[in-house]
């Protein structure tokens, strides 16, 4: 049961910090945090200010693990855990957020720059803002009441903020499981606030696997001109494109345990092909981004995507190469009744009544 006493003292307080928690997320914003793969220099700033921050409110526990990356600023992509210790050591609540945003896209889209935060309606506006920076402020803040109020929680509290999660994990957590796996006990509490509802109704047990897949399509480059004289890549590449829509139907079981209920296959980033537009190209780029439920093996579906693309590839005669560019399988789900999710719930319905 929650210590009822102890609770109002941690939510008054968090709720204390309202102007501050909204100041950090300007601060961190503000920092382009992107991983070399999506042309940015790493989290290295963004991380550095944010452990100066936790030094200077009086957070002194914090461990820095470094993943070797030598695209990045200063040759490392740097994760950090924060400890407060508890009455016991038996395990510890983890709270996990990641640094690393997105790229910010076509600027003309915005209506506003994407790295000054935006306050509007009573919400915050900006890159990261929400994923995953409301996660990270939110543990950040949850560690500070503790710390300013004196008090120990029950267990040992650490938060975990880990680099590259947009884009496969390499140097964020994947480094830290394999390199430092012990620091994590087998009865410890993890809580992953990286997806919901503004009400809390729902909380996430599962994950879909992810399959990013880059298609390569070859064909032959001539003058527009003279279409008869080339290959169009270009057209046997989107001819491909809709044939893929057909993954939907092989791959159609439904849980409600995820949303939406089904696996799914969405073409999405495309890379330019020819610079003018009076010449065929020869060679296109573009990429799927695949979510399999868990009953789905990744092997199923690069057998159907073969399947597909030897079709595209006898009626356009063109080649077609495709290779992963990020792969992890589901992992199991975590049961209704585990620990984490009642003692989740038990909190949920404590701040929402």
């Amino acid at each position: 049961m929650i210590d009822q006493a102890v609770y109002r003292k941690v939510a008054q307080k968090i709720d204390s910090f309202r102007k501050d928690m909204i100041e950090f997320q300007k601060s961190i914003t503000a920092i382009r945090a992107l991983s070399p793969t999506s042309g940015g220099e790493g989290e290295w700033d963004k991380v550095a200010w944010i452990k100066a921050f936790l030094q200077k409110k009086g957070l002194n526990r914090i461990e820095q693990i470094d993943a070797p990356d030598a695209r990045a600023k200063m040759g490392k992509r740097p994760s950090l855990i924060v400890r407060i210790p508890g009455k016991s050591h038996q395990r510890t609540v983890w709270i996990m957020a990641h640094t690393d945003v997105v790229p910010e896209g076509d600027l003309k889209l915005w209506e506003t720059d994407p790295f000054e935060v935006v306050e509007k309606d009573g919400k915050l506006f900006g890159r990261g803002t929400e994923d995953n920076q409301q996660s990270l402020t939110s543990g950040v803040f949850t560690a500070l009441a503790f710390h300013e109020l004196n008090i120990q929680p029950e267990y040992d509290l650490a938060l975990l903020l880990v680099a590259d999660e947009e884009t496969g994990s390499e140097f964020g957590l994947s480094y830290i499981l394999k390199h430092h796996a012990d620091m994590f006990g087998k009865d410890d509490i993890i809580l992953v606030p990286d997806a919901g509802e503004p009400d809390s109704s729902m909380i996430e047990v599962a994950e879909k696997g992810i399959v990013w897949i880059k298609f390569v399509t070859k064909g032959k480059q001539c003058h527009a001109s003279l279409p008869g004289q080339g290959i169009n890549a270009f057209r046997a590449a989107s001819n491909l494109v809709v044939r893929l829509a057909k993954l939907y139907e092989i791959f159609d079981a439904r849980s409600d345990v995820f949303a939406p209920p089904t696996s799914t296959f969405e073409p999405t980033k495309k890379e330019a092909n020819v610079p003018n537009v009076n010449t065929i190209p020869g060679e296109d780029v573009f990429y799927l981004d695949c979510r399999l439920l868990p009953e789905y093996r990744v092997e199923q579906l690069f057998s159907e995507i073969r399947k597909i693309c030897d079709g595209v590839e006898k009626e356009f005669s063109v080649s077609i190469e495709y290779e992963t560019t990020q792969k992890e399988d589901a992992a199991p789900a975590t049961p209704v009744e585990a620990p984490v999710v009642q003692k989740l719930k038990q909190g949920i319905k404590a701040v929402y009544n």
